[in-house]
């Protein structure tokens, strides 16, 4: 009888770069606010995420990152969102004002 093969469990991926949208430089500046795997990203509001990237990371980020970092919470492609995360950020800061993408 010939000896069977084991079969392969297969490799959960829970880092940041395995969502959609997120990057070397994305990831970088998510472990700056302690998120350090896809596992904590995804527990958290991307909102409010970006809110703390923007206070205590890169102030310059624009409504692209913010895309970037909600369509990885919804497994989309950040372009496809961009308005529409916009607009429900100023929702929750009426006052804020975009820079350019």
């Amino acid at each position: 009888m010939p000896p069977t093969k084991k079969k392969k469990i297969p490799e959960i991926d829970d880092s940041l770069k395995s969502l959609p949208n997120i990057g070397k430089t994305t990831a970088a500046k998510l472990g700056q606010i302690g998120i350090t795997s896809k596992k904590e990203f995804l527990r958290r509001d991307p909102y409010r995420v970006f809110d703390e990237l923007r206070k205590k990371v890169d102030p310059t980020l624009c409504r692209c990152a913010l895309a970037g970092i909600v369509g990885a919470k919804k497994g989309v492609r950040w372009h496809t969102i961009t308005k529409e995360s916009a607009k429900e950020y100023e929702k929750k800061h009426p006052r804020h004002v975009w820079g350019k993408c």
